[in-house]
C-alpha cells in the first residue's frame, strides 16, 4: 500500500516555477473577472433594475390626454428635492475632435428640444444630457447619449432624433444662441435647479412614466424627473466620461435613414385649445405634439369646467356620477310617466 503523498505548493514552485506563475495569473484574472462582475450588478436602495442590475429607462409612451388636461395633471405632482447639484463636466483625455463632436451633439439636443425655449430652459436640457453621461443606464459620451435609440423603430431617447425634425435646417440665430448654452456646460457650468435630473417632458403632454419619477424642477414649459431611489441620488452618477465621440453626420443620416412605423390605427387629430389649432400626429407608440409658444399661452388661460356643469345634468345624472342627491320627484331608473302614458293605462 503506498503512502497518500501531500500537495506541497513550494515544491511545485522550485520544480515548474513557469507554469505555476502562469497558473497564478489566470487566478487572478479570474479573480478579478468575478469581482467586476459584482459590481456591475451592484444594486442601489429603491432602484428598478434590468437583469444586468441597471435601471431601464423608461420609453418616452405618453398618455392620450388632451394637452389642457395635461398642463393640469403635470401641475398637481408635486416637487421633491432635487438631490444636490451636479458635478461640473470634466473632459478628461478627449481630443479636440471629440470634443467638437460633443458640442455638435449638445448643441443639436438643445436647439431642437429647447430651441423656444429661455436660456435657463436650455440651459436644463444640457444639464440632464450630461447628468446622463455620468449614469451607468446611459451611454458615456455625449453623441452616444443624445443619439440612443435614434435608429429603432420606436424608443429613442431625445424626440428630435427620430420625428423627423433634423430635416428642417437650423436658423444660425438660434443655433448660435444653442451652441453658446452647450459650450458653457462642456466647460463646466453646472445648473443646479434640476439637480440630478435625467429625464424631462414637456408640460402639455404626459408620459406614462411621470408618475414613476421625482419630479425635481418646471423651467419654462419642461418638467424636469430624477429617479427617485438610489438611481437618482449623487452616488449613483459615477459613470466616467469616455472621451470618444461618434461622428454627429453619420448618427444624423443613420437616424434619418430609418422607416419609422406609423400607428396606422389613429389618425392624426386636430384639436381646438382655446381657439388655437393643435395637431397630435401618433407616430408608432409614440406622439409628437406640434405645439406654438400662443397655443401654449392658450393653455394656461384654459378654465375647467366639470362634466355635470357642461351638459346641465339632471338631480339624478348628478347622483350617478357621485354629485348630488335622487330627485325625490323623478323615477330613479327609466322615463317619467307623462300624463299620455296614465291615460292610456286607464284605458
Amino acid at each position: 500500500m503506498t503512502a497518500l503523498k501531500t500537495f506541497d505548493p513550494a515544491d511545485l514552485w522550485r520544480r515548474y516555477p513557469r507554469e505555476s506563475a502562469g497558473l497564478a495569473l489566470l487566478a487572478l484574472i479570474g479573480a478579478a473577472a468575478i469581482a467586476g462582475t459584482a459590481s456591475s450588478t451592484l444594486r442601489l436602495p429603491g432602484s428598478a433594475t434590468t437583469e444586468a442590475g441597471l435601471p431601464q429607462a423608461p420609453a418616452m409612451e405618453y398618455r392620450p390626454v388632451a394637452p389642457q388636461d395635461a398642463v393640469k395633471i403635470n401641475s398637481a405632482i408635486p416637487l421633491a428635492s432635487p438631490a444636490g447639484a451636479a458635478r461640473p463636466f470634466v473632459w478628461a483625455s478627449a481630443s479636440s475632435a471629440a470634443q467638437a463632436r460633443a458640442l455638435e451633439c449638445l448643441t443639436s439636443a438643445i436647439y431642437y428640444e429647447a430651441g423656444q425655449e429661455p436660456t435657463d430652459g436650455q440651459r436644463a436640457v444640457a444639464q440632464v444630457i450630461l447628468n446622463r453621461a455620468r449614469h451607468p443606464a446611459f451611454p458615456s459620451s455625449v453623441c452616444g447619449v443624445v443619439y440612443q435609440g435614434s435608429t429603432r423603430q420606436t424608443g429613442c431617447q431625445f424626440t428630435f432624433t427620430c420625428d423627423g425634425s433634423m430635416a428642417r435646417a437650423p436658423m444660425s440665430g438660434s443655433w448660435d444662441r444653442a451652441r453658446t448654452v452647450a459650450a458653457a456646460a462642456l466647460a463646466g457650468s453646472v445648473y443646479p435647479n434640476v439637480g440630478n435630473a435625467t429625464h424631462y417632458h414637456a408640460d402639455y403632454v404626459v408620459p406614462y412614466w411621470a408618475s414613476s419619477l421625482a419630479k425635481t424642477a418646471v423651467v419654462g414649459a419642461h418638467l424636469f424627473y430624477r429617479w427617485s431611489g438610489g438611481w437618482g441620488m449623487p452616488k449613483a452618477f459615477a459613470q466616467g466620461y469616455s472621451g470618444r465621440e461618434s461622428d454627429p453626420r453619420l448618427l444624423r443620416t443613420a437616424a434619418m435613414s430609418v422607416v419609422r412605423t406609423p400607428n396606422i390605427t389613429n389618425a392624426p387629430v386636430v384639436t381646438q385649445v382655446a381657439g388655437t389649432a393643435v395637431t397630435l400626429e401618433p407616430g408608432g407608440k409614440r406622439v409628437r405634439v406640434l405645439f406654438t409658444p400662443q397655443a401654449r399661452e392658450a393653455v394656461e388661460k384654459v378654465v375647467h369646467k366639470p362634466y355635470i356643469e357642461r351638459v346641465a345634468a339632471s338631480d339624478n345624472l348628478r347622483w350617478t356620477l357621485g354629485d348630488g342627491a335622487p330627485a325625490g320627484s323623478e323615477t330613479a331608473f327609466g322615463a317619467k310617466v307623462g300624463a299620455t302614458d296614465t291615460a292610456t293605462k286607464a284605458n
